[in-house]
């Protein structure tokens, strides 16, 4: 998670601890708050120590209960102005991909099972370095980003000693113009397709590719990785989206889960990569 949206979330969580500590009729208690607002105590820990984001309702219900309504408007600025850093790539990217990835690497690290979707690249834990030197690159001529390029590929390369640590698993969902995007040469394309045929014998690896030719329930648009349940990380041109509210992460495992429902497995999977690779051999 970015740096700036971390120590905003942290600010945010102390100014909520003041409120509590100054409530007019006395001082609370965490769990003496926890109590006014039925919740859980650890709720309210959480959300002072910038270990959840809170949402607008919380924000309001907390200023209620500690009798000081009026800094509802204060807090509800703080939200959106932190909310709105992480939806910036060119803030996340000023010191360049590296300390991004470190973050990414850090999260799934403490993660067991990742869900993915992607919808036109190879996930990054299933690239080859080369692949991945293209796709980052990509986006460092795209966004200006003159530095990191290489660290990036190392980070991502070493991020997949993941795959190989007991009780780790990752369930990916790829949609089949992520097998024919031309975003490397031929040459690296059919090394990353023959790469992915060589990871659906892992047994920490479950893929599915939706077939263009399948029928769609929803429409397959961004990709996302859902972590334990617990956040979602999503991309879109401008930004990199973490959410870690439970509404949200519901959301994006139902779209998961009705995406897989149109993907082919095992040997149909195989037959769909299989299919990518000779077009680009008769190319």
């Amino acid at each position: 998670m970015s740096t700036d949206y971390q120590q905003a979330r942290e600010a945010l969580g102390a100014r909520l601890r003041e409120l509590r500590f100054t409530c007019p009729a006395g001082r609370l208690t965490g769990q003496q708050l926890a109590r006014r607002l039925g919740w859980q105590g650890s709720k309210v820990s959480k959300l002072e120590n910038g270990r959840q984001t809170a949402s607008p309702d919380d924000l309001r219900a907390w200023t209620d209960a500690t009798e000081q309504p009026d800094a509802y408007p204060e807090l509800a600025a703080r939200l959106a102005g932190f909310e709105s850093h992480i939806r910036s790539w060119r803030r996340a990217l000023a010191h360049g991909f590296k300390p991004m990835h470190e973050r990414l690497t850090t999260e799934i690290n403490g993660t067991s099972e990742i869900r993915v979707w992607e919808e036109a690249v190879i996930p990054g834990l299933m690239q080859t370095p080369e692949y991945a030197r293209h796709v980052v690159q990509r986006y460092a001529d795209l966004l200006g980003v003159t530095k990191g390029v290489e660290d990036a590929v190392r980070t991502r390369a070493q991020r997949q000693e993941w795959l190989y640590q007991p009780g780790r698993r990752l369930r990916v969902l790829m949609w089949e113009a992520a097998l024919r995007s031309l975003i490397c040469p031929p040459s690296v394309l059919i090394a990353q397709l023959d790469r992915l045929t060589g990871m659906t014998g892992m047994d920490t690896v479950e893929l599915g590719i939706v077939p263009f030719t399948a029928p769609m329930k929803i429409v397959p648009a961004n990709g996302f990785w859902i972590m334990d349940d617990r956040v979602v990380v999503t991309e879109d041109w401008h930004a990199e989206v973490w959410l870690d509210d439970a509404e949200n992460v519901a959301l994006y495992g139902k779209i998961w889960k009705t995406l897989s429902e149109s993907a082919a497995y095992g040997a149909d999977a195989a037959s769909v990569i299989n299919a990518a690779r000779r077009a680009l051999h008769s190319g």
